[in-house]
Formats: C-alpha cells, sequence, structure tokens
C-alpha cells in the first residue's frame, strides 16, 4: 500500500468503519477527527515523519533567517552546534565531511590514536542542510556564495589547496542563498615558495596528512630492513627531518620519538643506530610562545631522548634523490653550504597562509553598504573593499567579529550580515594566536549573539574578550609543558593536564569514549604497525 500524508488516516479508519457500521455517524466522524491529528503508533516511520513535519511547518509563525557557515573546523563546527536550530536555518557548506579534533592529529600519525576518534561527522549536528563542496566565491550584494561539488580525491588534505582557482572547474557549480554568512575556511600550510616543499613534503593538517605520514615511517623502517640495503642508504631512510619548532612539530616529533623506543625498537633492533630524528627551525629558539625556561626544559629533554634540534638553520629545497630508489629526499640547508642532508620523511609544520577563498574576495570591489541615508551631504566613497590585515593578509573583523571594511570615511565600517572567525580572520583590536582555543571561542560567542539578537528586545552585543586557558605541548616520554597566566608544569604532572584537557575538550560523547579507550589499548598492546 502506498501512503500518502494522509494514507495512514484513511486505513485506520478503514479498519473501524465495520464496527460503527450500525453505530451513528457521528461516532465515525469522532473516531477520524480524533485520528488525524495525533500521530498512531501503527503508522508508518516515513508517514510518521512526514506528519510531523507538516504540523512542525504549520506551527512555525515566522520564517527562520538563513545562517551560511563555510568550514568544519574548529570554528565553523563548534558554531553550528551552538546555533539555535529552532532559531535559524543552519546551513554548513565544506569540502570535508568531518571535524577534526586537530591537537590529538599528531598522535594518530604514529598509531598512538586510531583516526576514527578524533573525527566526528558534520551531519550528526542535525543540520537543516550539508554541502560538501569547495567556495570558490561570494557575491556580497545578492548574498549568493558559488560552490563547487567535491569531486573523489579533491579533499584528501587540508595543508594545501587541492584545486588553485584558475584551473577549471571539476566539480558541479551551484549558488547557495543566504541571510548571514560566517566566514570560518581556516587557512593552509605556508610554503614561503621553498622549491620542493609543495611537491616533496608531508604536512600535519589533516587525517589524510596523517595518514600519508604513518604508512610513509612504516615503509622507511621496511626498507632499511632489506637485506640489500647499505648502511648508508639506512642512515637517509631512519633521518626524520621535521621543519618548524612550533608545538606541532614538537610533539609530532615527541610522538615519532615515542613510536621507535616502545615499539620499533622491540621489532627492528638492529636498526636503532641508525635512527635520526631532526628539528629545523629558523628561530633562535623553538616553542617560542613558552617562557625561557620551559623551552630550555623541552630542549634538554630532548637532547636526554636524542631528539636533535637545529635552530637558525635556513632550508633552501627539498629535492628527491636521484641517485637512490629508495625514496628518499635531500634537504638544502644554508647554513650547511653545498652539503645536502639525506632523509627518509620531511615533515612540514612552519606557518600559514590564506585560503583561496579569503584571497578571492579580498580583491573584490563592493558597493559601499554604509553610503546610505545618514550620508546625506557628505561625499560617497563609491565602492570599497575588505579590510585586510597587513602581516596575515587575513579578514579583519570588529570586536563583535563582523567583517570590516576599508572605507576612508567611516573607520568603524562593516560588512552587513557577514562574519568571520579563526585563522582566516584577525580581530582588529587585539591580536590572538591562530589556535583551536581561540576559534572555538569565538564560535560559542558568536552563536550565542546571534541566539540572543534572534530574541525578542535584543540590544548590542558585548565585545568578544580571549579567555587564555594556557598553551600546552606534548614532549615524549609521557611528560609535557604547560603555561598559563596561573601557573606553569613541566613533566608527569603537565601530561596528566595535557591528556585531560584534551580529553574534556573533544567534541562528542562518542569521542570522549574512544580517545581513553585507544590510549589504554596502545598502553597494553602497543601501536598498530601493520600498513594498509
Amino acid at each position: 500500500m502506498t501512503y500518502s500524508s494522509y494514507g495512514p488516516v484513511i486505513a485506520a479508519s478503514q479498519q473501524y468503519e465495520l464496527k460503527f457500521a450500525n453505530g451513528s455517524v457521528t461516532a465515525y466522524i469522532n473516531l477520524v477527527t480524533f485520528i488525524i491529528p495525533h500521530p498512531h503508533p501503527f503508522y508508518p516511520p516515513r508517514a510518521k515523519q512526514e506528519w510531523e513535519q507538516t504540523n512542525s511547518h504549520n506551527r512555525t509563525e515566522q520564517k527562520r533567517e538563513r545562517v551560511v557557515v563555510l568550514g568544519s573546523g574548529w570554528a565553523g563546527y563548534a558554531f553550528a552546534r551552538e546555533l539555535d536550530p529552532k532559531k535559524y536555518e543552519r546551513i554548513l557548506i565544506s569540502p570535508r565531511s568531518y571535524f577534526v579534533f586537530t591537537p590529538l592529529l599528531a598522535s594518530t600519525s604514529v598509531g598512538t590514536l586510531e583516526f576514527r576518534s578524533i573525527l566526528e561527522p558534520v551531519r550528526r549536528l542535525g543540520l537543516d542542510s550539508f554541502h560538501e563542496a569547495w567556495a570558490d566565491d561570494i557575491d556580497f550584494s545578492k548574498k549568493l556564495i558559488r560552490i563547487e561539488k567535491v569531486t573523489s580525491g579533491d579533499a584528501t588534505s587540508r595543508t594545501l589547496p587541492a584545486r588553485e582557482p584558475h584551473l577549471p572547474k571539476k566539480g558541479e557549480v551551484i549558488d547557495v542563498p543566504y541571510d548571514k554568512l560566517v566566514i570560518s575556511v581556516g587557512a593552509y600550510s605556508q610554503t614561503f615558495g621553498i622549491e620542493g616543499v609543495k611537491e616533496y613534503a608531508s604536512f600535519l593538517r589533516d587525517v589524510g596528512d596523517a595518514r600519508s605520514i604513518r604508512l610513509r615511517v612504516l615503509q622507511c623502517f621496511e626498507k632499511a630492513d632489506w637485506p640489500t640495503t647499505t648502511d648508508e642508504q639506512r642512515k637517509k631512510l631512519l633521518h626524520f627531518a621535521v621543519v618548524g619548532g612550533g608545538p606541532t612539530g614538537i610533539e609530532f616529533a615527541a610522538e615519532l620519538h615515542d613510536l621507535i623506543h616502545d615499539d620499533l625498537s622491540k621489532l627492528y633492533p638492529h636498526l636503532m643506530e641508525y635512527i635520526d630524528i631532526t628539528i629545523y627551525d629558523i628561530a633562535p629558539k623553538v616553542l617560542p610562545m613558552f617562557d625561557q625556561q620551559l623551552a630550555s626544559y623541552a630542549e634538554d629533554l630532548f637532547r636526554r631522548q636524542g631528539i636533535k634540534v637545529k635552530t637558525e638553520h635556513h632550508l633552501q629545497r627539498i629535492r628527491p634523490d636521484e641517485d637512490d630508489a629508495l625514496g628518499t629526499l635531500k634537504l638544502k640547508i644554508k647554513e650547511y653550504g653545498d652539503d645536502e642532508v639525506g632523509a627518509g620523511i620531511v615533515v612540514w609544520s612552519t606557518g600559514l597562509m590564506q585560503n583561496p577563498l579569503v584571497q578571492t574576495i579580498m580583491k573584490k570591489e563592493l558597493r559601499n553598504p554604509n553610503a546610505a541615508a545618514e550620508r546625506k551631504g557628505k561625499e560617497e566613497t563609491g565602492t570599497v573593499k575588505i579590510l585586510k590585515a597587513e602581516k596575515s593578509a587575513g579578514i579583519v573583523t570588529d570586536s563583535c567579529l563582523r567583517v570590516r571594511l576599508d572605507d576612508p570615511a567611516d573607520a568603524k565600517a562593516v560588512l552587513p550580515d557577514v562574519y568571520s572567525m579563526g585563522d582566516c580572520s584577525v580581530l582588529e583590536t587585539e591580536t590572538l594566536p591562530a589556535t583551536a582555543q581561540v576559534a572555538s571561542q569565538q564560535a560559542v560567542y558568536l552563536a550565542k549573539a546571534l541566539n540572543k539578537a534572534a530574541g525578542a528586545g535584543a540590544g548590542q552585543s558585548k565585545p568578544f574578550k580571549f579567555r587564555n586557558l594556557g598553551t600546552m605541548a606534548y614532549l615524549g616520554s609521557w611528560k609535557a609543558i604547560h603555561q598559563s597566566s596561573a601557573d606553569e608544569l613541566k613533566g608527569r604532572a603537565a601530561w596528566i593536564l595535557w591528556r585531560c584537557a584534551y580529553l574534556t575538550k573533544s567534541m562528542s560523547i562518542r569521542n570522549k569514549i574512544l580517545v581513553p579507550v585507544y590510549w589504554f589499548i596502545t598502553w597494553v598492546f602497543g601501536r598498530g604497525i601493520s600498513r594498509f
């Protein structure tokens, strides 16, 4: 039987028709009247769902504003989760259908955690709509976003743009309208134009990167263990170079040290003499966001663990070793002259560059939306551009996260109904680090502000205030460092705080269960070393 919205009602009335055939017509009508406005337990799921949607729509007195969110990272995901679905229609556009808990990404790259334990599917947010697509352009005057559907292989990594803006389109292109727009597209790894970095270096920004790194590390050990591999080749294969002395580079080196000395040393004991982990950084010291005492503690601990830290070293080129068929790389470093350093893998973690969408909209000439009635008698400025941050080239926002305009006639001009947060934006009032902590706090602030604005009698939102909860970094061997305005910790106590903090900050109950489960499995059984 085919059910329409009222199909079950008709079917139910037919079942009771014989019982009331000899009774009054009034009784029959009362029965049908009772059934129609009440979903019945024997309704088919589809019919019941249609009934609920129809009645829910009828109860809606006012159309919800459509809020479109660009990006599923820390800012975009947290904002979409906190925004009230009863007040707004939530549309999320991202080339990735999941959120990644990036602070634990280094752990997945060596098998301490499995990938799914730090992922959360976007569709579980119960959005009104989700589009797995790239945002290519925005027409602010018409409130339209041009998006391109993701094709297979396009969204494997957040490291570098998978498709440059000038290349031909691969997927279907459509326009998505919005009432309010939140730009939180994040950023990509900065290569500084150094030769070979984009082609041959490995990055650590997404699960696709972590998977590639894990496979390459294990592959280096297998190739080094091959009987015909020479000692010179083993030294190159088992030299793991990390470029960048920030938290990401430091934590990856620490996790790699744990993998090698806790697990691989038992399986490849004869290869331990060839192991070399080196961190290269252009700065005078690593971990510049920590005070000197904690940074020195980290360097001393690395030295005891056999991890080399090379500060004030300038990488000039990465190229494949043409004389070696094992896939090793050659690094040209300014301080070493013409001598090149061999490595099995180069993990790159130095700085950020803006998303292609941000670069595109920054060039747009926009009709000045503020040249309106209040400017009568004043000279109109015609077109304006979005205000660009000098250092990061990101989107400048005011204290309420509204996108600022570069309007000489109005120092507080903003783009109506457009907000930006996360790594792609910069507050005009203060400089904040490009961290998950900042992005998530901005997301919660903006969601609460919009929820309040949708209510009756809402006033002007209070400015965003960042609450620094501290900075942490894992150093290996169950040791870490932590720094906040209140205190400083190092060693095992900081490691316990590091794990507890990241566990409590996990996005869902599912993640909060999976993460400690895999920590326990790794502690008891060791890390997985199978390649597949």
